[in-house]
């Protein structure tokens, strides 16, 4: 994550241990304070979530545990440093949510596209981290289907944003979500007609060239070319990529220029 890890010199103060450092000295956030009374209660009748959290800086999962220890009903499952550890992790663990570092890597936003395949192969809720406040990042997490964004500076909101995200997640959010993502879909798929909408959606679903040929009654050629005039649309060299660019919410028109 480049400049964003902290791995040497001092301790960053996005880094959980700098609260730590905090209650050493005696000073509580209102969410550093014990839970007392019906909250404990509650924390010790219910099965603590079991988070998948992908971050490239040992350090900052290593003071993520610890500041997390002190909430009984939050556990780490496990931890994957890459895109490709993400998904072997996901394919062998249980987990509730996902914990997602934005940038996996020096600069790179892999995060957004992992988050996108985690959320094929299991749907919680993923939750994004980022040390940079940014609109068109926040809009492709958003697009790639995560539920929240926070900033590792205000990682003291973690326990309460993913205790909503699972156990309480807002009606009205959700549905402001999901027709989001509807909207981002259709303004990706614009340059498409009516016609090449239709192949689309097919290879979406997984169908071949040879059945989408005779579902639609086209000539082999005449679905080629539409093919491939739906991969220069969508800026992608297979219709693969095109599918998974589109539910990642990765595509050219969200570039900086």
């Amino acid at each position: 994550m480049g400049g964003d890890t902290g791995k040497t010199g001092a301790e960053p103060k996005n880094h959980p241990s700098g609260q730590k450092q905090k209650r050493a000295a005696g000073s509580r956030s209102i969410i550093d304070k014990p839970l007392e009374g019906s909250a404990v209660a509650e924390c010790e009748s219910v099965l603590p979530i079991r988070l998948l959290v992908v971050e490239d800086d040992p350090e900052w999962v290593r003071s993520l545990g610890l500041y997390l220890e002190t909430e009984p009903d939050l556990l780490i499952a496990g931890w994957a440093a890459a895109p490709e550890q993400a998904l072997a992790a996901a394919r062998s663990l249980e987990y509730d949510a996902v914990l997602m570092d934005i940038q996996l890597g020096d600069g790179v936003q892999d995060g957004i596209a992992t988050a996108a395949d985690l959320l094929e192969l299991r749907e919680v809720p993923v939750i994004m981290l980022t040390s940079v406040e940014d609109e068109r990042t926040m809009t492709r997490s958003f697009s790639a289907g995560a539920v929240n964004y926070v900033e590792k500076s205000r990682y003291s909101d973690l326990p309460s944003v993913i205790r909503s995200a699972v156990r309480q997640p807002a009606a009205p959010m959700q549905a402001l979500l999901k027709e989001f993502r509807r909207l981002k879909r259709e303004e990706r798929l614009q340059p498409l007609t009516a016609a090449e909408r239709e192949v689309f959606e097919l290879i979406e679903e997984g169908r071949t060239q040879p059945e989408i040929g005779r579902r639609l009654f086209k000539s082999e050629s005449t679905l080629k070319n539409q093919v491939n005039r739906i991969l220069k649309k969508l800026g992608a060299r297979s219709s693969r990529e095109a599918v998974r660019k589109l539910r990642r919410g990765d595509t050219d028109s969200d570039r900086p220029d």
